[in-house]
């Protein structure tokens, strides 16, 4: 299949092309950038030399599938059109992520551009939501802290083992943040230090609420949600807390065994989950399309205390929207994405 990308210089269009450069089935036919139209791949990015692509403002040729990494409204704007013309898209941005669209506005802080096309993208999920991606021709892919949130917690929520109030604490590589020139991204300012940042709220909050409030209905979620940002490229490690209902799985040991039980039948056969025996380090995800996820109880407590790691350009991004687009199109859903974690 022949495969566009909208923004190819950025972070996760860049990983797309990776990845991709690897697949079997797909052919990168056409990528676009602004600052960079009219010159070759190479001659940017030259790791990328082995590609003969030149870099332009639009889209050129026939195109079965359209990958955008554009920034909010823009990417539903160049989306539209494709779709209409009988391309199938995967939005690595966030313009088909919420379904409320006044959450959208108060987030994003513009009125969405196209609402007619919201209610129908699915929610590139893939272990929530796999039968909806492979009937979709619009996937609106996550966000990279919430597919690391929502998988460490789904099987809790799903199951109704846990208590309304939630709490995820999650840390970031600064590639999580874009090619962001903000004085607050330099190395000196990284380097060595850790920070929090949008305690006010964070744009994947709402997000996060949405689909986790999916799985259970009758949970009325409230969900604190505070991200950092972590001196290191890429990764994701999310720490997430919620107290135990007794009545649902007991407590101390039985409730150890009752979490444990819920949480390997729920990801039992999945490709790219895995449930750990120890807690992971966000090493073991470095550079492959993994989420490990490890639960466990804190007896004193009574407290469910769920760790997720990812690497935030392959599952949090671009990893995660070929494993869409290979639903979609009916192909084997890993294919492309075997490759090993970077350790050490």
């Amino acid at each position: 299949m022949k495969v566009g990308i909208l923004a190819v210089t950025a972070y996760s269009g860049l990983e797309l092309v990776r990845i991709l450069r690897r697949h079997p089935q797909a052919e990168i036919a056409s990528v676009t950038g602004r600052s960079t139209a009219g010159k070759k791949l190479s001659e940017v990015f030259p790791h990328l030399a082995s590609l003969d692509l030149t870099i332009t403002e639009d889209l050129t040729g026939s195109i079965d599938v359209v990958f955008s990494a554009l920034p909010a409204a823009a990417s539903a704007e160049k989306i539209a059109p494709l779709l209409r013309d009988g391309v199938k898209a995967v939005d690595i941005g966030a313009d088909f992520r919420l379904k409320d669209l006044e959450e959208y506005r108060r987030w994003y802080k513009v009125d969405h551009p196209c609402p007619e096309y919201v209610e129908e993208a699915a929610y590139g999920l893939p272990e929530l939501n796999r039968h909806e991606i492979a009937a979709a021709r619009l996937v609106a892919n996550p966000g990279c802290y919430p597919t690391a949130a929502i998988l460490a917690l789904a099987p809790a929520v799903k199951a109704g083992i846990i208590e309304p109030d939630i709490i995820v604490d999650a840390k970031s590589g600064v590639s999580g943040a874009g090619q962001n020139i903000s004085r607050e991204y330099l190395y000196s300012e990284v380097n060595e230090s850790l920070r929090a940042y949008a305690v006010e709220g964070h744009r994947h909050l709402p997000e996060i609420t949405q689909e986790l409030g999916r799985l259970d209905t009758t949970a009325d979620l409230a969900v604190t949600f505070l991200p950092h940002l972590a001196p290191m490229t890429r990764g994701i490690l999310a720490s997430c807390y919620a107290r135990l209902r007794e009545d649902a799985v007991g407590s101390g040991a039985a409730a150890e065994a009752a979490v444990r039980e819920i949480y390997s039948s729920f990801y039992k056969g999945e490709p790219f989950v895995t449930v750990a025996q120890s807690p992971p380090s966000t090493k073991h995800t470095l550079g492959n399309n993994n989420c490990v996820v490890y639960p466990a109880v804190d007896t004193r407590t009574n407290r469910l205390i769920a760790i997720s790691c990812i690497d935030n350009l392959v599952k949090g991004a671009a990893g995660q929207a070929v494993q869409n687009m290979n639903l979609m199109f009916g192909l084997p859903e890993g294919e492309g994405l075997g490759e090993l974690a970077l350790y050490p």
